[in-house]
């Protein structure tokens, strides 16, 4: 370790303990303008002799004590590295009385966050959502038909709630209770996700794979040069890293959050563990959106992001309904006009024209009819509805135009004679 990293820790273990408890709020503010402080305490977490890490860990703890929500969330970021160390601590050459302080201080953590104000056993409740009911992640009517029985109409308005808790206090760490804390633990750090830096979610990372590869042959395809025995794991636990990797992946850490992603479901392929290999499976398929794509730049903002399903009517625009017929058919006879010459006028200058009728007689003359007169509000009608109109006198150009497709009838049907005698031309 520099001396200059080390007089950097000096400094603020010593500035903290003048510190009177009025000043606390505006010193948890002041420490993101300490930029060189959050490496160095990396740096003495890592090292397996440091004569620093004992007044650290006091240090952290004495953050996480104060309540100051800010001040936890600075503790937290050393979270993932803290974990590795104790797992480290067994199999490395490390000093057995450092390695103690840094299980007093994950140990104090833990027995502070599962009592509440007034120290009752805390009990966490999880709602689970409801397929039935549209929330961020998706729509009801895109997953299908959801059958009506009587059973999904009884379960419709109810919520299922998880229960977590109460957890028992632990004194020390033993092989049963060792990674119940620890997941716990990652529990509380990924309900703080957004606050995390970027050099805290890539050591979450690394001890994802370290953890995961340990022992097994995939870490000499990683080439990792640690530790060689296997870490015992559970499958909570690995459920609790993948929930970290997957903020990880969507907030700019795509190559480390992808590879800790693969040795996760790795291991959980060679455990068997259902859990795991559920959600992190479901996480490496939505990789694949371009969502996710967009968002692996580091300036982007810190979320997961989700598509979500526009809440636009199911039913076409262009549907066919028996009111959109009727309101097309009063559409088209309003703008319909006719000239004299049979052209149609129109506002737009289109429409459509009445076809001029010809009859040519046996002798080969051609008889037109008299000239038609303009149309409007109407439409005409078939030559062959003619006959079933009444024949009172209508002065109205509807009548005219009846009359005159009377006469036309009659004449063809005077002149033709057999139907070989002549021909009607339309």
């Amino acid at each position: 370790m520099l001396a200059m990293d080390q007089g950097v820790v000096e400094e603020w273990l010593s500035e903290f303990k003048t510190l009177p408890d009025s000043a606390v709020s505006s010193y948890a503010a002041s420490l993101k303008e300490k930029g060189s402080l959050v490496p160095a305490l990396y740096k003495v977490i890592r090292e397996n002799y440091s004569d620093l890490l004992e007044p650290v860990c006091h240090q952290l703890f004495e953050f996480y004590r104060s309540g100051e929500p800010r001040l936890q969330r600075f503790v937290l970021q050393f979270l993932p590295e803290l974990l590795w160390s104790l797992l480290l601590a067994p199999s490395a050459a490390r000093d057995p009385h450092t390695s103690g302080c840094i299980e007093a201080l994950l140990l104090g953590i833990y027995n502070l966050e599962i009592v509440d104000k007034d120290g009752q056993s805390k009990v966490l409740s999880f709602t689970v959502p409801s397929l039935s009911k549209p929330s961020v992640y998706h729509e009801p009517s895109t997953i299908g038909s959801l059958a009506l029985t009587e059973g999904a109409l009884a379960n419709h308005g109810l919520r299922r709630v998880v229960y977590s808790g109460p957890h028992l206090q632990r004194e020390t760490f033993t092989a049963q209770n060792r990674f119940e804390v620890l997941t716990f633990l990652l529990l509380c750090y990924n309900a703080a996700l957004s606050y995390m830096t970027s050099s805290s979610l890539q050591s979450l990372c690394q001890l994802s794979s370290r953890v995961c590869i340990c022992g097994y042959p995939r870490q000499q395809l990683r080439r990792y040069k640690g530790i060689s025995s296997r870490l015992t794991v559970t499958s909570e636990f690995l459920v609790q890293l993948i929930t970290g990797i997957h903020y990880a992946l969507c907030n700019g850490e795509m190559d480390l959050g992808s590879k800790a992603l693969d040795d996760v479901l790795y291991r959980a392929q060679l455990e068997l563990y259902p859990e795991a290999l559920l959600v992190g499976n479901a996480i490496k398929s939505s990789q694949q959106c371009a969502a996710l794509k967009s968002g692996a730049s580091k300036e982007g903002a810190r979320s997961i992001q989700v598509e979500i399903t526009p809440t636009s009517s199911r039913i076409s625009r262009n549907a066919v309904t028996s009111l959109s017929i009727r309101g097309h058919r009063w559409k088209r006879h309003e703008s319909q006009e006719v000239s004299v010459d049979g052209d149609p006028v129109t506002p737009g200058g289109q429409g459509s024209s009445i076809p001029e009728i010809s009859v040519t007689m046996p002798n080969g003359d051609s008889l037109r009819p008299r000239d038609p007169r303009p149309l409007t509000q109407s439409e005409p009608e078939p030559l062959g509805s003619a006959s079933e109109v009444s024949p009172t006198h209508d002065p109205s150009p509807r009548g005219q135009e009846v009359r005159r497709q009377k006469s036309v009838r009659r004449l063809v049907d005077e002149s033709s004679g057999p139907p070989s005698a002549g021909r009607a031309q339309y």
